[in-house]
C-alpha cells in the first residue's frame, strides 16, 4: 500500500494543529506529514509579544509552544526556513524555495495572517515596526534599548491598546493615532468611551478621528513624524496595530478561490470549495458567524487552532466540522479590561435584527470587599424572543473573564430569562450576590416583557 502525503504550508497554530491531529489518526506507515515554516521559529504566541516586549515576559523562548524535534518524535518533519514559493494544483505539488517540489494528497494552507498596510507614504521607513513575528518583536525592543523616547501607535484595536500600554510602561510617550472616533471600534461607542477615558487617565494620548496622512521621513531614512490632517507627532518608532488580513498571495496565484472577505473560501470542514484536496485553516481562512451564518474573518489564535484540527480530522478520515465564531475577544490597557462577543449594534442592525439593550453598573466584587471596582455590562437581546445576540464588558480586574458567561449563553442560543435564572457561583472576593452578568440579563429579560 502506497504512503500518502500530507503538506502544510505554515508552521504556526492552525498547520500545526492539523499535522498534529493527522498523525493522531493515521500513523507514519499510511500518511508521511511535512511541514513548511518560511520563518526560523513554528508554534509561538504572536499575542504574547506585547507583553515580551514589555518586559512582562523575559524570555522570548517562553513564547515558543513545541519545536520541530517535538514533531520530529511525532514523525512530522517541521522544515524552518523553508518558504513555499508556489502551488501547483494540476500536478498536486508545492514548490519550495530553489525549486523543490513536494507532491501531496492532501494539502492545508495555514499561510496565516499580514498586518494591514494601508498605502501611507514612509510607512516602509525604518523605525515602522507591526507585530506580528518574533523578529518584530526583537526589532521593537532593540528600538527601546537604543534610545527611542517617543512612540506612535497607529489603531486603537486589540494590539493597539496592548502596545500602548506596554510601551508607556518602558517609558515612552506613547500617542495613539485613530481613524475612528474612539479606540476599540469593535465596541458600541457608549462603551468605547470608557476605554477612551481610562487610556486618557493613564498619560496616553488619544488623537481620535485622524485618518494617517504619511509618515515623515528623515535624511538618515528613519520615521521622524506621523502626519495627520490635524497635526504632526514627533516620534522615534511606530507601530501598527491597524488590525490583521489574510495571507493569500500563495494561494490567490495558484487558482484558488477566495470568499467575500478576501480570506480563502472553505466549507465547514475547511476543505476548498474550489479544490476539495486542499485545506485551508487559521487567518488565512474565512469563516461564518454563528449568529448570522454570514461570512467573517476573524484572525484570531483560539479560532485557528480549532479549524486546523477541523482539517486534520478530516484528512485523517474522521468527521468533523467547524462551528463558526461569535468573535469573542478579550484585553487590557492598564488595569481597564475590555471584552466581547457576539453582535454589536451595529452588527445587529446591519445583520436586520430587532434589537434592544441594556447598559447596566455594578461591581466586580462584594461593595464591602478590598479591590471592588466598577464594571460596566453591555447586553443586547433580540425584541420579543429576549435572545441573547451579543455583549460587551468594560470594568476592573475581574471583569474580563465575565465575557465567556455571554459566549456560551449565546452559542446556547439561550434567552435574557434563561441566563437572568442560572446559578452562578458568588463568593465576596470575586462576585457580588448577584452577578453583573446575571444583573444585566435580568434587567434585559424584564424589558423583554415590556
Amino acid at each position: 500500500m502506497s504512503i500518502e502525503r500530507l503538506v502544510v504550508i505554515g508552521g504556526d497554530a492552525a498547520g500545526l494543529s492539523a499535522a498534529a491531529q493527522a498523525r493522531r489518526l493515521r500513523d507514519a506507515s499510511e500518511l508521511d506529514i511535512v511541514v513548511l515554516e518560511q520563518g526560523p521559529e513554528i508554534s509561538y504566541s504572536a499575542c504574547g509579544i506585547p507583553y515580551w516586549i514589555g518586559g512582562l515576559v523575559e524570555d522570548r523562548d517562553r513564547l515558543l509552544a513545541r519545536t520541530p524535534a517535538d514533531f520530529a518524535a511525532q514523525d512530522v518533519l517541521v522544515r524552518t526556513d523553508t518558504r513555499a514559493e508556489g502551488i501547483d494544483l494540476a500536478a498536486g505539488e508545492v514548490v519550495a524555495a530553489g525549486g523543490e517540489r513536494l507532491g501531496y494528497d492532501s494539502l492545508v494552507v495555514a499561510t496565516g495572517g499580514k498586518p494591514l498596510r494601508p498605502p501611507i507614504a514612509g510607512l516602509d521607513a525604518a523605525g515602522v515596526h507591526g507585530v506580528h513575528r518574533l523578529a518584530d518583536g526583537a526589532d521593537i525592543r532593540a528600538a527601546i534599548a537604543a534610545g527611542a523616547k517617543r512612540a506612535v501607535v497607529l489603531g486603537g484595536g486589540y494590539i493597539g491598546l496592548e502596545m500602548a500600554e506596554v510601551l508607556q510602561t518602558r517609558g515612552l510617550e506613547v500617542t495613539v493615532v485613530l481613524a475612528d472616533p474612539l479606540p476599540m471600534a469593535q465596541l458600541d461607542e457608549d462603551m468605547g468611551r470608557h476605554v477612551c477615558a481610562a487610556m486618557g487617565a493613564m498619560g496616553i494620548d488619544v488623537q481620535p478621528g485622524q485618518p494617517v496622512r504619511e509618515i515623515e521621513v528623515g535624511v538618515d531614512g528613519a520615521v521622524r513624524a506621523v502626519c495627520t490632517d490635524e497635526g504632526s507627532y514627533d516620534t522615534d518608532l511606530v507601530v501598527l496595530g491597524l488590525g490583521m488580513g489574510p495571507e493569500t498571495t500563495l494561494a490567490r496565484e495558484a487558482g484558488l478561490a477566495l470568499g467575500a472577505t478576501g480570506a480563502l473560501d472553505v466549507a465547514h470542514t475547511q476543505r476548498s470549495r474550489s479544490h476539495p484536496e486542499v485545506f485551508a485553516a487559521g487567518d488565512c481562512a474565512q469563516t461564518f458567524h454563528r449568529i448570522t451564518g454570514e461570512a467573517v474573518h476573524v484572525a484570531l489564535g483560539t479560532h485557528a487552532n480549532k479549524q486546523g484540527r477541523v482539517a486534520g480530522s478530516v484528512i485523517g478520515g474522521r468527521p468533523a466540522r467547524f462551528a463558526g465564531v461569535l468573535g469573542t475577544a478579550m484585553t487590557k490597557v492598564g488595569d481597564l479590561e475590555v471584552a466581547r462577543t457576539g453582535l454589536c449594534t451595529t452588527q445587529a442592525e446591519q445583520s436586520g435584527y430587532d434589537y434592544r439593550t441594556e447598559l447596566i453598573r455594578s461591581s466586580t466584587r462584594a461593595g464591602y470587599y478590598p479591590g471592588a471596582t466598577p464594571i460596566h455590562v453591555k447586553i443586547i437581546t433580540e425584541r420579543g424572543s429576549g435572545v441573547v445576540l451579543g455583549a460587551q464588558i468594560v470594568g476592573g480586574p475581574g471583569s474580563g473573564k465575565r465575557i465567556d458567561v455571554f459566549a456560551t449563553a449565546i452559542w446556547a442560543g439561550m434567552t435574557a430569562e434563561e441566563l437572568a435564572g442560572s446559578d452562578l457561583s458568588y463568593a465576596p472576593p470575586f462576585s457580588p450576590t448577584y452577578d453583573p452578568v446575571v444583573v444585566a440579563a435580568r434587567v434585559a429579560s424584564r424589558s423583554a416583557r415590556d
